[in-house]
């Protein structure tokens, strides 16, 4: 079976089900009604993995916000927490009856309402929570959204128009971004998690958004231009309108670029012994990237493929050891 062949079995281990959007799905609608109760006029918007089509099981949170008209708010007036607080009351009194376990956050919060259901959607999993934003809109572009960390109360952001712009890359290349990005999240999941999701899409939004490509070619794509565009800096907004996209706390931004191109690499290498026959050594190579995707080749395969390189390099150096972690890493609209 070929590199991409088994990309494209593999991938299925991390789909969500039906039953899992259609539940996740349901509970979004219960939370936008409960905040256009609240805030009549208003609107919402939906982002994140479900919005985006890019989930992952187990499938534990969701996203959304309501853009309110309140007079007297922003920046130059009052912060959020008012209404942050008008939401949370609005979700308490909406899905109390049908959740019993229900807490809904907003003290230490530092953008969102949390929503903890006390219900998981994903059999096995501890809860599923949402994570709600009451936003302002923003008199030239986009959204001001909650900062309480902050003297102003309120940042800029233009989470619709980053939902608009996932959208049309699946659209573009007929669903191969949304795969290729449900990839790239097992990846940080398994190594050391050295951008945040976000992050991630907002980099492929640069790199495999154009066309339809094959899995193997939209991994090594991605890989090459994140590697080089971490190098140079942090990532830009690709919506224009917020700050550059920070990294997880830890994470430097040359660690991340260390490990993109360490991965830009081994996908090379998967690539390179595959074109040469090397089908074991080419299965090893990506089984190192995306374990729990890609199965690892037979040891002696590997071994008897490496004694006939004419290379010159040692078979050590051929070998990329695969991560013994075991984690889960996290469709469409």
């Amino acid at each position: 079976m070929s590199l991409e062949d088994q990309l494209g079995e593999g991938r299925k281990n991390l789909e969500v089900t039906l039953e899992e959007l259609r539940e996740a799905r349901r509970r979004r609608g219960l939370l936008c009604a409960a905040l256009l109760d609240a805030f009549p006029g208003a609107r919402t918007y939906i982002n994140g993995s479900i919005a985006h089509g890019d989930a992952n099981t187990p499938l534990t949170d969701v996203d959304l916000g309501v853009v309110v008209d309140a007079a007297g708010y922003g920046p130059d007036g009052a912060g959020p927490l008012p209404l942050m607080e008008q939401a949370r009351d609005a979700i308490r009194e909406h899905l109390k009856d049908e959740f019993d376990n229900l807490t809904v956050t907003v003290e230490g919060q530092k953008r969102s309402v949390l929503v903890r259901f006390g219900a998981p959607v994903t059999p096995g999993e501890k809860d599923f929570t949402a994570d709600v934003i009451v936003a302002l809109d923003h008199p030239v572009k986009g959204l001001w959204i909650p900062n309480t960390t902050i003297a102003a109360g309120w940042d800029r952001a233009h989470p619709e128009m980053h939902t608009e712009l996932v959208l049309q890359a699946n659209d573009d290349t007929g669903n191969v971004f949304a795969r290729t990005v449900r990839l790239l999240k097992h990846w940080r999941t398994h190594h050391g998690k050295p951008l945040c999701s976000w992050n991630i899409k907002a980099l492929a939004l640069g790199c495999i958004a154009d066309q339809k490509r094959p899995l193997l070619q939209a991994l090594h794509d991605f890989f090459t231009h994140a590697a080089d565009e971490l190098a140079a800096g942090l990532t830009e907004d690709p919506a224009g309108v917020g700050g550059k996209i920070k990294l997880p706390a830890g994470m430097t931004r040359e660690g991340a670029a260390w490990r993109l191109g360490l991965t830009r690499d081994k996908v090379a290498a998967a690539i390179e012994h595959e074109q040469a026959g090397r089908h074991a050594l080419a299965q090893h190579a990506l089984h190192s990237v995306l374990p729990h995707v890609v199965a690892d080749s037979d040891q002696g395969a590997q071994m008897a493929e490496q004694a006939l390189l004419t290379t010159g390099a040692s078979a050590a150096s051929l070998i990329v050891p695969a991560p013994d972690t075991s984690a889960r890493a996290w469709s469409p609209r």
